[in-house]
């Protein structure tokens, strides 16, 4: 197990104050918020992707990530969670496909998988417009690095509801969070 990095620099209070800035990117889709990352990561982890994985995963989700050795070592450490390469509850690998992980099922939507997505810069006021429960009217998100065909996948996830996938973007201590119901637009 690779311990040379720690977790959490105050374990009870960033954990916290990490999930707070979690809800409140979940309960107010597009809004940019703050979590606290711990002092030092391994190399592959982005400060706000290791945040929301002390945060939300433990040794009951299974998480599939795709971040390097030192990373696995790490998350494995920090949260003892189950690696996995299919069934993930939460997924940061670069490489899969919004609509090939699970969107749960019609009896339980809520076993839909969770993508963590790094991404270059988020930023409010300009970009994508988001439109759906949590917003008032519309909201605009501009997100740097998301994969090509995001927008399009994205519909075709939201086409699904109650079923999906829901979606946290981290850009270096920052997070907005989409949740399936969320209808996204490009200009």
């Amino acid at each position: 197990m690779d311990t040379r990095f720690p977790g959490f620099a105050e374990p009870v209070l960033d954990a916290q104050a990490s999930f707070r800035a979690v809800l409140e990117a979940m309960s107010r889709p597009g809004r940019v918020q703050a979590v606290v990352p711990p002092p030092e990561i391994p190399s592959g982890l982005s400060p706000a992707a290791a945040a929301v994985l002390l945060t939300l995963v433990d040794s009951a989700t299974p998480l599939r990530l795709a971040a390097g050795a030192e990373a696995e070592a790490w998350v494995r450490f920090h949260c003892g969670c189950p690696l996995v390469s299919g069934g993930a509850a939460f997924v940061l690998d670069p490489a899969t496909a919004l609509l090939s992980l699970d969107a749960g099922t019609e009896e339980e939507p809520e076993r839909g998988a969770t993508m963590i997505l790094e991404v270059a810069a988020l930023q409010e006021g300009a970009g994508w417009r988001l439109t759906g429960p949590g917003i008032r009217e519309v909201h605009r998100l501009r997100v740097s690095g998301a994969p090509a065909g995001f927008v399009a996948d994205w519909a075709r996830n939201r086409a699904r509801f109650p079923r999906g996938v829901d979606a946290i973007l981290c850009a270096g201590t920052s997070i907005a969070a989409l949740p399936r119901s969320v209808r996204i637009e490009e200009g």
